[in-house]
């Protein structure tokens, strides 16, 4: 009698066929999720949105925009150089406009996009 045996080349290409097929099936049997699908009221996250748009633009983050520029500016001076002082400055105005920024990236909303189409018109040909 002939005895059936696998060399370790078969053996891992079978051992990679299970697992793939098994990934499959589980993707199969997982329901849809909607990430993010929540119509923008009464979300359970608001306020601590509104919390922290306020500390950051509100006397908490100007505090801590302004230590940020006063940092920039001792490193620059230890180091005999601007760019700390500049680091310090983006680093502030990032801090304070953050939140407009997240909220016209996430909320994709179309009055922004109405008011940016005669730019983006202008800037592709230039001739507007």
């Amino acid at each position: 009698m002939h005895s059936l045996s696998l060399s370790d080349q078969n053996k891992q290409w079978l051992m990679a066929f299970g697992i793939c097929l098994v990934m499959t099936t589980l993707m199969l049997m997982v329901q849809n999720a909607f990430a993010g699908a929540d119509s923008g009221t009464d979300n359970e996250f608001d306020s601590i949105w509104e919390t922290l748009v306020g500390w950051t633009q509100g006397t908490f983050g100007r505090i801590v925009a302004l230590a940020m520029v006063v940092v920039g500016i001792v490193g620059g001076i230890a180091r005999q150089s601007l760019m700390a002082f500049a680091v310090g400055i983006g680093g502030g105005m990032g801090l304070y406009n953050s939140s407009g920024v997240i909220d016209v990236m996430m909320g994709a909303a179309v009055t922004e996009t109405v008011n940016a189409i005669p730019a983006a018109t202008q800037i592709v040909n230039g001739l507007i």
